[in-house]
């Protein structure tokens, strides 16, 4: 069965080698790390604010306001510029993509219907934040990569304006970026007119009422996140990077659903949705790993796993699981196949049914940040319950599930010590 098994993901290997190296997939990724420094400051705008308003704190609420609706009520701008940007060099060579996502960033703003504010009498257009928060991202996604294709094929078919050879480059480069500029404004000016005479409105209402709502709807269920965590482990444990795989494809989904979250939050409405991305990465937090490293200090016989023990506790502490799984090693190692592929599961079916029975608060959807220790990455959601939570499933829950495999492994790691 186990050579069946490693013959089988050693065939496969290649194609998941690809679909992890997908130009677009990265692309993704990339996007959506990137933007997670305005996200996690719009995360503790919201909160403060959230708290600042409780104690009647005006002035401080209306700065933490500020901060939040050009942070996480405008993460599809960044978006639809960070897609073209990132995507562009894959096609063309010293290129870094930045006048492709300044188009990208223009055709989507072009794209968002108008909205009109009464001041004093006078009648301001202004741009509604509906589109440029969570329900306008995968629309950002869009555009960025239709944007940087076209960019891409006029470049390539040398529609642009060559400048003669005195001209400063600063210069020229922006008169070789025109055209894509026009063509692109002109091709999303037909397209926001041609929408505005349907039923949608829009572009952006479009694709939200017929992509993102159903994948949300989908892939915001706690089925998806099972079948997202045994995949990524499954992969994992046969040495293939499981998160660049998958993590591409539910990041935009999952960060939504957060972004929701904390609209909600600053409202002070019920928060609408229990999983998340926040909900992944905290209950998810570490691989569940630190639960083997602690047997292997206290309990662990044998010298090999006790000293591996006190080598990876540390960095363990910190969700840093390298030590752990590449020195046990974790990867296809049939010992450990079982609790390395389903313990990440089953933290999140019970957290999950904590939090629908009410036991645990539902998270707030703020993005915490790598490296931050054990408990600490769980307070940045708001409430002591979900600290208990992470506390519980590392300290509790992972060394029991880990126990009877680490318990085998040992004694026959202690056997062998003693015939060497």
């Amino acid at each position: 069965m186990k050579e069946k098994m490693t013959k089988f993901f050693d065939k496969i290997t290649p194609f998941l080698n690809k679909v992890g190296a997908n130009k677009y997939l990265q692309t993704i990724m990339a996007a959506m790390l990137e933007i997670l420094g305005p996200i996690i400051l719009g995360s503790f705008a919201v909160l403060g604010s959230v708290w600042s308003a409780k104690y009647h704190l005006t002035g401080v609420t209306n700065a933490l306001n500020a901060v939040s609706a050009v942070t996480i009520n405008g993460m599809a701008l960044y978006i639809a510029f960070l897609i073209a940007k990132h995507l562009v060099p894959y096609f063309i060579k010293g290129d870094d993509g930045s006048a492709a996502g300044i188009i990208s960033l223009m055709v989507f703003l072009i794209l968002v219907p108008l909205g009109q504010i009464k001041d004093k009498g006078a009648v301001i257009t202004a741009i509604p934040t509906t589109w440029l928060s969570s329900q306008g991202v995968f629309s950002a996604i869009i555009v960025g990569v239709l944007v940087a294709k076209s960019y891409v094929f006029m470049k390539q078919h040398n529609w642009t304006i060559k400048m003669p050879a005195g001209v400063p480059p600063m210069v020229s480069a922006s008169f070789a970026n025109l055209i894509p500029a026009v063509v692109d404004g002109i091709v999303a000016l037909l397209i926001n007119y041609l929408f505005a005479l349907t039923s949608w409105g829009s572009f952006h209402q479009m694709i939200f009422s017929i992509i993102q709502t159903p994948l949300q709807n989908i892939g915001g269920s706690i089925w998806a996140m099972i079948l997202v965590s045994l995949l990524m482990q499954i992969l994992w444990f046969f040495g293939i990077h499981g998160t660049n795989v998958i993590n591409p494809i539910v990041m935009p989904i999952w960060m939504a659903l957060d972004m929701q979250n904390l609209v909600a939050l600053k409202a002070g409405k019920p928060l609408p949705n229990i999983i998340g991305m926040a909900f992944f990465n905290v209950v998810t937090w570490s691989g569940t790993a630190l639960g083997l490293v602690l047997l292997m200090v206290f309990i662990g016989k044998s010298k090999r796993y006790k000293e591996l023990g006190k080598l990876a506790l540390i960095p363990s502490l910190f969700g840093i699981t390298e030590p752990t799984v590449f020195g046990t090693p974790l990867v296809l190692n049939f010992n450990f196949a079982v609790p390395f592929i389903t313990n990440n599961t089953i933290a999140i079916i019970i957290s999950y049914l904590a939090i629908k029975l009410g036991i645990v608060a539902r998270f707030s959807g703020v993005q915490t940040t790598f490296g931050l220790p054990l408990g600490v990455f769980a307070a940045v959601e708001g409430s002591a319950s979900i600290i208990v939570l992470q506390l519980f499933i590392q300290l509790v829950l992972s060394p029991l599930l880990w126990y009877p495999w680490f318990k085998h492994a040992d004694k026959i790691a202690v056997q062998e010590e003693q015939k060497g």
